[in-house]
């Protein structure tokens, strides 16, 4: 193809080009979002560049009071919804390029749980037309996590006359993310998405109310455990100016029953300025969100229960990976030694864990064993569960010796069956008699048990 063939075709492009301008001038018309933006921004928007920043699913109230602190801090925007079908499917590029397709409408907004009994209204998708202290103008598009539609994180995407304009604005979002984050001094749980992958809405809890006399151990050892966990948070300033790491682990170990999470909870109760964040079950896989929520929040308790079923010596599996084990050693190592950040682990199987996790300080630095209970922690047990029950010394010296070998949950359990067995017959008060009745039923159940499962179920009341 020669010169003269090469300017002919470019020339009959040209004026196809133009026939369809002509033909079809609403297809080529800006539209009613590109024109606002342009309006706002000063600038032609489908030329402008395009800045964004991904948060987690579970940080979307945290992105809405961070925009919110935003505007109280540069002055207040506008908020403006997106019209048009299939608006969720397309990035603001996309918005803006679709000639026609999309205009401005309503905001959408959705509620998120931020705690116990507590929503905030947040937007699932609207954009924000903003002006920083500087005087320049961008837009802020947020839009919600939906893994039903392959949008697993809150996505926020910022269109302004500068890049860098955008990248100091999320700068900034992030930060107020951390300083007003909702997430501070909750007790919550992540847990896994309902429809997809990654973390689902977080569960929040009451922070529980106990007395230390309420935690029966043997003597000395809630002492050895509060200072490790309550002591660093308490000497926190004397700790940092002697050079020494805030960042501790405390490994809890024993029989079912015995009390290790009864004391995790007298912990919690302990530390109210505390976030905490439990793990458990499936939603021991996110130890990286666990981790990276600590840092920002700290200072933060991480518990882990039954971390045995992600830390399984790799012993026990020669030549197979542990990718959750690999991934809690990064994060447990991964945090800086002066992150007031404090790991309470459980396990009813030692004899399972990674020595890497369980024997190296600095991943763990006192590892407990809570045993079933001697005598004098059966007798003061007794007297914990069973306020209401009438007693002689002997009475009492009789249900310690007939309990030997059982738990602490034991005596939960023994003193609600026997107010259930006085309540059936009608006494006003529970005695010796309907603990009789009951420590015979619940010895049954355990002896049936152990006659099922073997002797690992010896002793042993769930």
């Amino acid at each position: 193809m020669d010169d003269a063939d090469l300017h002919q075709f470019a020339e009959q492009f040209r004026r196809m080009n133009q026939l369809i301008d002509e033909r079809l001038p609403f297809d080529r018309r800006p539209s009613a979002l590109a024109d606002r933006l342009t309006g706002h921004l000063g600038h032609p928007a489908r030329e402008l560049p395009v800045v964004t920043a991904t948060f987690p699913a579970y940080d979307h109230a945290n992105v809405q009071v961070a925009l919110d602190a935003w505007q109280e801090r540069h002055g207040a925007g506008t908020l403006t919804g997106v019209s048009g079908h299939g608006r969720e499917h397309h990035s603001l590029t996309e918005l803006l390029t679709s000639f026609g397709q999309f205009g401005i409408g309503a905001v959408d907004y959705t509620s998120v749980p931020v705690g116990v009994e507590a929503e905030l209204t947040c937007v699932r998708f609207g954009l924000f037309l903003l002006t920083d202290g500087s005087g320049t103008p961008l837009a802020a598009l947020l839009r919600g996590a939906d893994p039903r539609r392959g949008e697993p994180g809150v996505r926020l995407e910022v269109l302004c006359a500068r890049a860098e304009t955008g990248r100091v604005f999320l700068a900034e979002i992030r930060e107020l993310t951390q300083r007003h984050n909702v997430f501070r001094g909750k007790v919550l749980s992540f847990e896994a998405h309902e429809f997809g992958p990654g973390v689902g809405p977080l569960g929040f809890h009451q922070r529980p109310a106990l007395d230390r006399a309420d935690v029966v151990l043997p003597e000395g050892m809630l002492d050895l455990v509060e200072r490790q966990v309550i002591g660093v948070a308490r000497h926190r300033d004397r700790l940092r100016d002697a050079g020494h790491p805030l960042k501790r682990g405390v490994l809890l170990f024993g029989p079912p029953g015995t009390g290790k999470t009864h004391t995790v909870r007298y912990l919690v109760s302990r530390l109210p300025e505390f976030t905490v964040v439990l793990l458990s079950g499936l939603g021991l896989r996110f130890v990286a969100e666990a981790c990276a929520l600590a840092r920002l929040v700290q200072p933060a308790l991480v518990v882990m229960e039954d971390v045995d079923l992600v830390a399984e010596s790799r012993a026990m599996r020669p030549g197979m990976d542990n990718p959750l084990l690999f991934q809690m050693l990064n994060e447990l190592d991964g945090l800086a030694g002066d992150a007031d950040v404090a790991f309470l682990l459980t396990t009813n199987r030692v004899d399972l864990l990674e020595p890497a996790l369980a024997q190296r300080p600095g991943r763990v630095d006192l590892a407990v064993e809570v045993p079933l209970p001697d005598a004098a922690a059966r007798d003061a047990l007794l007297r914990l569960y069973g306020r209401r029950l009438v007693l002689t010394a002997e009475e009492s010296a009789e249900i310690v010796a007939g309990t030997a070998g059982t738990t602490a949950s034991f005596f939960a359990e023994l003193s609600r069956r026997a107010e259930l067995i006085a309540a059936d017959e009608g006494s006003g008060r529970s005695g010796v008699a309907h603990l009789r009745a009951a420590l015979a039923e619940l010895t049954a159940t355990r002896d049936a048990l152990s006659s099922a499962g073997g002797p690992g179920l010896r002793g042993v009341v769930r």
